[in-house]
């Protein structure tokens, strides 16, 4: 067979037409229902071998159990007879167990209706050992126990009439008349169990007689019903022992037992009798359950007979389909992959190569990284030709769009670093009048604007860490961490609101100082926008193995569990910025400062109700201070701007915790920043002596409110950032 031309429509109408008519005919409506129905015979036909024999196995011991229990009951003062009973009930809880074993292998392939037999059955054989405790204990009669055991022995048969693994309705009344004979020969145990605990007791208890005539007269119902189901050998055989004499004998010592003389009975008689006539009906009914599984064999063998034969023919239907299909579907295979790996290869290698090196800055060439590939002239040739231009635009995209960005990066860098030169010099200016500036409502309006200069200065910061390069602000010296958490509190709105609680004597090292400032500013500035106005939010700290770990409480409405799982991930793993996550600017400005110090920050669930932000200072970035008075340098004894409305108050430290050692305290109030112009008074300087004067120095801006003092000793400022080259 030839196909002429390379139209992909002819190739793919020969690929799937032929398959398509074949296996969908042939296999799919035949192949696949022939098999499924040979899988579930074969299921339900291992399930009912697997479960037949263990089911019999328990039955028997059950029966045995149940004899020796009413014997025992008869007469529990004989001295073998508690051993004996002990010894058989080993017996069936060994064949319980086996039972239990072939269960598991074999339910999954039950039906419904026999897989609820079955947990019945286990069910009440789970249950044996109450009956045992009363039997135990004289607290059930003969005839209760006779019922009891009944019961669980009926489910048994239950059971195995419900195992019929194939819709045959003439194989359905063979398996259950099978059932049914080896139901009647259990009457009969019945019998035996009773008429041996009435001679051992020497008289019939009270309504042992009726029980004894319902089971006679059940089993011959259950002989009139199953009989005649029965193949004709089968049916001859069972007619011949009741003619026999074991069944004469049995059938004389019933009527004598009927009439109400056991006495005419002799144990060891009955014993011989009863036993002769199981051991000769349990033969019969296992010739019986073996012509049974002759024609079970052959009825299942059928399903998978059909299967195979309709196997056979989707498998030369198949065969037919896949020559045609693989002489037509080569050549497309071939043209195929290529294609793919073509197009593998831009998408997983190319294209991401490009964009790393494009964001490492490297330079791309075009043509290099999008050569033109050459292919034919058929539809796979347009496919190719049009995946050349794709992958080509492709990496001009991306290359243009670096470009962009790294001109945009440039302009916002130069933009943020004027904006940066004008607030420094603004807030020079605003030092300046601050420190001239007598009247009390005016330095504290002057004070205003140098705090929204201070935010402005920060969030240009900010404008240049998104941009890719590196603050201007830097320290040459460390700085106290309490300074640089106050000069934080400094750079945000709502600073009022901020509780700093007293932290221990620790230096940050010049070179982080500026970023950890920044870094500690956007977190109070999410925990104070994010919580209600009338809140506080609450900074504490402590030593920890690694270095020190810096807890910013609020009482807001907290986060949900997948908003804190992504903001962890973007704190400890900051991504690239994108211009259009506007609402995640602080989380990545927060992720790149820690980074560039190893500084790891993490947000949790507030005790309060909101959310807690853990900032862990590595130990490298610390060292310890222990200052006196007046050593140090231009931190201290600069003159004091007027609280605005209270401010954050910084809590003393608990009882053992080190005090901070700070330099001498501030200059005697003039009389306009007295309490009576307005400035409230600090705790602890209405009782201590003036401090010695300080040496003159410059008037220079105290951006923090009032912080309440410590034991007296005036709380230390800020550290004034020493400014890098403007840009």
């Amino acid at each position: 067979m030839r196909f002429r031309g390379k139209s992909i429509r002819r190739k793919t109408g020969a690929l799937v037409l032929v398959p398509l008519l074949s296996l969908v005919s042939v296999w799919v409506f035949a192949a696949t229902d022939a098999i499924g129905e040979a899988r579930a015979v074969g299921a339900a036909s291992d399930a009912a071998t697997a479960l037949a024999g263990p089911t019999l196995d328990v039955t028997t011991a059950i029966q045995r159990e149940r004899r020796q229990t009413l014997v025992h009951l008869g007469d529990p003062r004989r001295a073998d007879s508690l051993s004996e009973l002990r010894e058989i009930r080993e017996d069936t809880d060994r064949a319980v167990d086996r039972a239990w074993r072939g269960v598991s292998a074999a339910r999954d392939g039950l039906r419904d209706s026999a897989r609820d037999r079955l947990d019945r059955l286990m069910s009440a054989l789970d249950s044996l050992e109450q009956l045992r405790d009363q039997v135990q204990n004289n607290t059930i009669s003969r005839t209760g126990a006779l019922d009891a055991y009944g019961d669980v022995v009926d489910l048994a048969f239950r059971l195995l009439a419900a195992l019929q693994p194939v819709d045959d309705p003439d194989l359905d009344r063979h398996g259950r008349a099978v059932v049914g004979l080896a139901q009647a020969r259990e009457y009969l145990s019945a019998e035996d169990a009773l008429v041996a605990g009435a001679l051992a007791a020497g008289r019939t208890g009270e309504g042992e007689l009726r029980a004894l005539a319902d089971r006679m007269a059940q089993r011959q119902l259950a002989y009139d019903i199953y009989l005649p189901d029965l193949t004709l050998d089968d049916r001859q055989a069972h007619e011949a022992f009741w003619e026999s004499g074991t069944g004469r004998i049995l059938a004389a010592t019933e009527e004598s037992l009927l009439e109400g003389s056991t006495a005419a009975v002799r144990p060891d008689t009955w014993a011989e009798t009863g036993s002769s006539a199981l051991d000769q009906l349990a033969t019969l009914g296992g010739e019986a359950a073996g012509h049974y599984q002759e024609r079970l064999d052959s009825a299942t063998s059928r399903p998978a007979v059909r299967a195979w034969l309709m196997g056979g023919l989707g498998l030369v239907a198949v065969v037919v389909s896949g020559v045609v299909a693989v002489r037509v579907g080569r050549g497309l295979s071939r043209d195929l992959r290529g294609l793919a790996r073509e197009a593998r290869d831009a998408a997983e290698v190319r294209l991401p190569g490009v964009t790393r090196r494009l964001a490492a800055g490297e330079y791309v060439d075009v043509e290099t990284e999008a050569p033109v590939l050459e292919y034919g002239s058929d539809e796979f040739g347009q496919i190719g030709r049009s995946l050349n231009t794709l992958q080509r635009e492709a990496v001009s995209a991306a290359v243009q769009r670096s470009h962009t960005r790294r001109g945009m990066s440039e302009v916002f860098v130069n933009l943020a670093r004027r904006s940066q030169v004008l607030l420094h010099r603004q807030l020079n200016l605003l030092d300046g009048l601050e420190g001239r500036t007598a009247d009390s409502e005016n330095l504290a309006d002057i004070v205003r604007l140098n705090h929204l200069a201070t935010r402005m200065r920060r969030h240009a910061e900010g404008l240049v860490l998104l941009s890719g390069a590196a603050p201007a602000r830097q320290w040459r010296k460390p700085e106290q961490l309490m300074d640089v958490v106050r000069a934080a509190v400094d750079e945000v709105e709502d600073f009022e609101r901020v509780e700093v609680r007293r932290l221990p004597p620790l230096s940050v090292a010049g070179g982080a100082v500026a970023d950890l400032v920044h870094l500690i500013a956007e977190l109070l500035e999410n925990a104070t926008v994010f919580s209600p106005p009338h809140t506080a939010v609450q900074v504490d700290g402590e030593r920890v193995p690694h270095g020190f770990t810096l807890e910013i409480h609020d009482r807001g409405l907290g986060m949900t569990a997948d908003a804190l799982r992504d903001a962890n991930r973007r704190l400890v793993d900051p991504p690239e910025f994108e211009p259009s996550d506007t609402d995640r600017i602080g989380l990545f400005v927060i992720g790149r400062l820690a980074e560039r110090h190893g500084i790891k920050v993490s947000l949790r669930d507030s005790p309060y109700g909101g959310t807690t932000a853990v900032t862990l200072i590595p130990g490298e970035l610390l060292t310890e201070v222990r200052e006196l008075p007046g050593e140090r340098d231009g931190l201290a004894g600069r003159p004091e701007r007027p609280a605005l409305h209270g401010g954050p108050v910084e809590i003393e430290a608990p009882v053992g915790a080190p005090d901070m050692v700070l330099g001498p305290g501030p200059e005697p109030p003039s009389a306009e920043h007295s309490p009576a112009a307005g400035r409230p008074v600090e705790h602890g300087q209405a009782h201590e002596a003036a401090a010695p004067q300080a040496p003159p120095r410059l008037p220079r801006r105290h951006r923090t409110p009032v912080l309440v003092a410590d034991h007296g000793r005036q709380v230390g400022e800020p550290p004034e950032p020493e400014p890098g080259p403007p840009a």
